[in-house]
């Protein structure tokens, strides 16, 4: 091998290694948001006990929290395109940890309430910063492989919370689930802090973007056309998915008598096979520019699987089969929808841009139990899975008549 060969081999060694660096810290604190997001719902009812207060009151904290989210989101956004995503994040889970030692710690109602509203202030850092740290700094060729991770991280925090927090309250009680959290925003930290110089402090446009990619920044930016369509199709998924992940084993049992055991093991078939579908997502995404074919390919079966859901009485094998497939391609899509994002965004504008698609995560999640549980009220089961179907296909309609970039796509270098 020829010296030139070899050093070729060296410095694509090493890029591989610091794309492996940048993308372990981010799935890190990615990790940890999903943590603090599903940390009370397993705990309600002794949470509840401790402060003597209604489940209605308990879940008042969670709509605090995605207040706080949906109304700060895009303000961060600016901020991590302002002052740097590594010292955004870092901060982000400094607060959280914050906030949760405030919920353990200090007695009352009132302050339960006043550390989730922290809590979702530190929630709003994370989408804008994570995707800004990729963007800027991931090679392009592997992108999408870093936009899975990332996501995969997320769905293996929601999912390995559950049980962890039942094992710390048995142990420590609540409190100690809170601190168990805590800590874990504080390691994460430490480690931003300790083995971040690999991370970028503040991204800028790149030193070849044009005059107009450079001015296209703030509030035209976001209230541009492609933007919007974004944030729509968050919106979405956002909903779309809440029928399925709140409310579909309840409309089972309603609808055909299916079993809450039957019911859940179905739905966690869809959850954990979301998680791989993420991961194989982004090997697509790496490997085509048609990225709405993949979001099309992913809601036809996503469709198909709610309507089935809702008119054919499935027997337990086949639902599981079903839900667990249309878990795997719901994932699927996860990565490709990320990469639409980055096309329609100018360097230098990550941030901003992923924090305010990202809210209509918040509108969704705020939209979506009112709504299901509306039709739950009422008897109304069979309708969950209609709507959860028409919210997928206005999804798939905003990705499959969105606008191709025109001219050097924004994640190309």
């Amino acid at each position: 091998m020829s010296s030139t060969s070899e050093g070729e081999a060296r410095e694509v060694k090493a890029g591989w290694r610091k794309d492996a660096r940048v993308i372990g810290l981010v799935a890190t604190a990615h990790f940890v948001s999903h943590v603090h997001l599903m940390l009370l719902p397993p705990i309600f009812g002794p949470v509840r006990e401790a402060f003597g207060v209604s489940y209605l009151e308990i879940g008042a904290a969670l709509t605090v929290y995605n207040v706080v989210s949906a109304a700060l989101q895009t303000p961060a956004g600016f901020l991590v395109d302002r002052i740097g995503p590594r010292a955004m994040l870092t901060g982000g889970l400094v607060v959280s940890a914050a906030a949760l030692l405030i919920a353990a710690l200090l007695p009352g109602y009132t302050l339960f309430l006043v550390a989730y509203a922290f809590l979702g202030l530190a929630n709003t850092v994370y989408h804008p910063a994570d995707y800004s740290i990729l963007s800027a700094a991931i090679d392009g060729k592997r992108i999408g492989k870093a936009f899975s991770i990332h996501t995969f991280a997320g769905y293996l925090g929601s999912g390995i919370t559950p049980a962890a927090v039942l094992a710390c309250a048995a142990i420590w009680g609540w409190e100690g689930a809170f601190l168990f959290a805590a800590v874990l925003a504080i390691v994460a930290a430490l480690l931003l802090i300790v083995a971040g110089s690999v991370l970028p402090r503040v991204t800028r446009p790149a030193a070849g973007a044009t005059d107009s990619a450079k001015s296209t920044v703030g509030l035209d930016l976001l209230l541009s056309g492609p933007i919007l369509r974004n944030l729509l199709f968050f919106v979405c998924l956002a909903i779309a998915n809440g029928g399925i992940q709140t409310f579909s084993v309840v409309a089972l049992g309603m609808l055909w008598g299916t079993s809450t055991a039957t019911a859940n093991i179905a739905l966690s078939g869809f959850l954990l096979m979301s998680a791989f579908g993420v991961l194989l997502g982004g090997i697509i995404a790496d490997r085509t520019m048609h990225h709405e074919r993949v979001a099309a390919v992913g809601f036809a079966f996503t469709s198909s699987m709610a309507m089935l859901m809702g008119w054919v009485n499935m027997p337990t094998a086949v639902l599981i089969f079903v839900m667990s497939l249309g878990g795997l391609l719901n994932g699927m899509i996860q990565p490709s929808r990320d990469m639409m994002v980055r096309a329609v965004t100018p360097p230098g504008s990550f941030g901003k841009v992923f924090g305010f698609v990202s809210t209509g995560f918040n509108l969704g999640g705020m939209v979506a139990p009112l709504l299901f549980g509306w039709m739950m009220d009422r008897g109304q089961p069979r309708l969950i899975f209609l709507v959860v179907t028409l919210f997928i296909l206005l999804a798939l309609f905003t990705a499959i008549t969105r606008r191709k970039p025109q001219g050097n796509l924004a994640w190309t270098r």
